[in-house]
Parts: C-alpha cells; sequence; structure tokens
C-alpha cells in the first residue's frame, strides 16, 4: 500500500525563497481555474475539462501579466490543477461541497512533486529548480529498498518546513490473538476501556490554555496590517502548534498499543459534529479530539488486521446492565456509579459502557 512519511526540514534563504514563489503561484493557478470554471458552468452551462485547464495554463505563461509562472517548476502547477479535478468530482458526486478559492492567509502552503520533478539519490532529495537538497530531519527511516513517488512541501501556520514522502510498502499483518476490548470515548477519561482501565485524558488545550490566552491578547492589540501584528500572529500559531501535536502524539500511542493488544476493537459511532453543538461540552470534546482517535484506530486496523467495529450511536450502552442486560429507564450524566435494581451489581458508568459496547461490537462481527 501507498504510505506517506512526513518529516521537518530546514531551508536555505534561497529554497525557502523558491518554495514561497511556488506556493504563490500554485495558489493564484488554482484559484484562476477555479473562477474559470465557475464562470463557464454558471454563464454557459458547461464544465471545463482538466484539459482544457491544462491548455488555459499554457496560455497564461504566455501573457506578460503572468509570465513569472514559467519561473518556477511546472508539476506543482499541474498537480493544482488535478486537485482542483479531484475536488470538482467529489463536488459532483455529492461527497463534499463546492470548490472553495485558497487564502493567502488561511490555507495552507503546498506544492506537491512528482517524480519528474525531484531527484532522489543516496537518501537525498532535491527538488526541481534547486542546486541543493533539501536538509531533512530524518526521524525515522524509509522502508528500506523504497522509492519515493510523490514529494509533498508545506509550511504551516507557525512557520515550520515539512516533507511528505509518499512510497510503497509491503505491512506485513499482525500475529492475531485472542483478546477483544470496547472502548467508551470520555472527557474526564479519553478512553475506558471494558477491561476496567481507564486512558487518563492529558487535556493539552487546557494545560496551555493560559499561555494561548496571552498571545491571543497581545495578537488584538496589534495594528492590522503591521509587522508586530504578524509576528504575535506567528506566536499564537505556535502555541496552537505545541497543543496540536501533544495531542496528536498522545492518540498514537494509545491507538497503536490498541491495535496491538487486541484483535477486535468495538467503539461508539459517535457523532461528534452534533456533540460538540453543546457549548458546555463543545471546547472537553474538541480539546479530547475523538474523531482523530476514531481514523487512527481504523487506518492501524486496516494495515494490521485487525478488526473495528462501530457501534450504532442510539444503543444504550450507559443505560443496559452488562451483568443481566437490564434496560434503565434514565441515566443523567451526573450519575458516574450505579447500582442494577435487577441483579445489584454496582457500575462504574463508564466501565458498564465499555462491556456493552464490546458485546455490541462482537455481536455484529
Amino acid at each position: 500500500m501507498k504510505r506517506a512519511y512526513k518529516y521537518r526540514f530546514y531551508p536555505t534563504c534561497e529554497q525557502a525563497e523558491e518554495l514561497a514563489r511556488t506556493f504563490g503561484c500554485v495558489r493564484l493557478v488554482y484559484n484562476k481555474a477555479l473562477q474559470e470554471r465557475t464562470r463557464a458552468y454558471t454563464l454557459e452551462g458547461r464544465r471545463v475539462s482538466y484539459v482544457e485547464s491544462s491548455a488555459a495554463l499554457t496560455q497564461w505563461k504566455k501573457t506578460p501579466e503572468l509570465a513569472f509562472l514559467g519561473e518556477v517548476s511546472s508539476v506543482p502547477l499541474q498537480q493544482a490543477l488535478r486537485h482542483l479535478q479531484a475536488a470538482f468530482a467529489n463536488f459532483f458526486a455529492k461527497r463534499a461541497k463546492y470548490p472553495t478559492f485558497k487564502s493567502k492567509k488561511k490555507s495552507r502552503a503546498s506544492a506537491e512533486y512528482t517524480r519528474s520533478a525531484f531527484r532522489w539519490r543516496d537518501g537525498r532529495l532535491t527538488l526541481a529548480k534547486m542546486d541543493t537538497p533539501l536538509h531533512i530531519v530524518w526521524s525515522r527511516p524509509l522502508p528500506e529498498g523504497s522509492e519515493p513517488s510523490t514529494v509533498t512541501v508545506c509550511r504551516d501556520a507557525a512557520g515550520r518546513w515539512f516533507v511528505s514522502i509518499l512510497v510503497e510498502e509491503k505491512i506485513a499483518p499482525l500475529v492475531p490473538v485472542e483478546q477483544s476490548v470496547g472502548v467508551d470515548a470520555g472527557v474526564t477519561a479519553l478512553a475506558t476501556l471494558s477491561t476496567g482501565e481507564k486512558i487518563v485524558n492529558p487535556r493539552h488545550e487546557r494545560a496551555d490554555r493560559k499561555r494561548l490566552a496571552k498571545a491571543q491578547r497581545a495578537l488584538a492589540r496589534k495594528a492590522k496590517g503591521s509587522n508586530n501584528r504578524a509576528k504575535a500572529r506567528l506566536k499564537v500559531a505556535r502555541v496552537y502548534a505545541r497543543i496540536a501535536d501533544r495531542r496528536r502524539d498522545h492518540l498514537h500511542k494509545v491507538t497503536t498499543r490498541l491495535v496491538r493488544e487486541n484483535q477486535v476493537i468495538a467503539v461508539e459511532d459517535l457523532t461528534v459534529r452534533n456533540l460538540v453543538r453543546n457549548h458546555s461540552l463543545a471546547r472537553a470534546i474538541s480539546d479530547a479530539a475523538w474523531r482523530e482517535l476514531r481514523m487512527m484506530l481504523e487506518y492501524k486496523a486496516a494495515w494490521y488486521g485487525r478488526t473495528l467495529v462501530a457501534v450504532d450511536r442510539w444503543f444504550p450502552s450507559s443505560k443496559l446492565c452488562s451483568a443481566c442486560g437490564t434496560l434503565q429507564e434514565t441515566m443523567p450524566l451526573n450519575v458516574r456509579e450505579w447500582q442494577c435494581p435487577h441483579c445489584g451489581t454496582i457500575h462504574d458508568r463508564d466501565v458498564n459502557a465499555a462491556k456493552n459496547v464490546l458485546a455490541a461490537g462482537l455481536a455484529e462481527s
């Protein structure tokens, strides 16, 4: 399967300038092609194909106003048109909304290079229009004997540079095990397992809330368009990046452990988009990142030959006694421990829910 490895790198001044020009040209080509497609569909009722957009790009390069498009590598520009084509294909298939224009401030600055636009020799990566290879921090090695097929370079809001290298890799399934687990996502505990274990929720956003608020207040005091405001915006972005990095690292460790130790993993099919409408819990739910936890479990289970089962969101896991199956009429959120009136078993709310999720997941699988 194809798998991307992401690394941080530190460009020279010349490389940073070249990449910044490429990012700007990619954004311009994408927006101009989107504008032309929208105009053609609105006024003429026809769809513009990728071939037409590619031909238009060639004509744009010949005009005095857009002659600078020829100064950067043509491959990222063509890839931008392919991404736009994929966006329209998803829109017409009703898998996504109508494509939107890329913003210089809000959109991620990135460029994609295919095999013809970079050189890979002896573990060193050199992009088109550059004389020297990128200074990449190899935090982990690429699979032995792998050859990159696509390279994506990006710069995040905190000013950090990253390169994602796409390779084809054979991932061997893990040895089958007999253990299965049910997972109940929560706020106080990030995940409660059917074994009775509770995985703590680090609450990374809460830990850096004061630092974030201080940086945001400093940003609010700066004049719009000033250099000081740009510096303050960078400080805010760095705090957000620190929170996101620590949260992602913790989720990777938790999900990797669950996949390695269990053959079947049962989770609740939660609709996070609806849950965050509760203004009292929205911040805590977003900090817990339940959706990202579920996504990691999905692709890691597929990689390593495990089974992930999503139990229906309306399944009454909290109100059902895992010992005798008695269903309670109500179960308010403030009730964290309760006793079954039928069999007398005393339940921890979250552990009981995890046990019921496991039983339902095993029944479905």
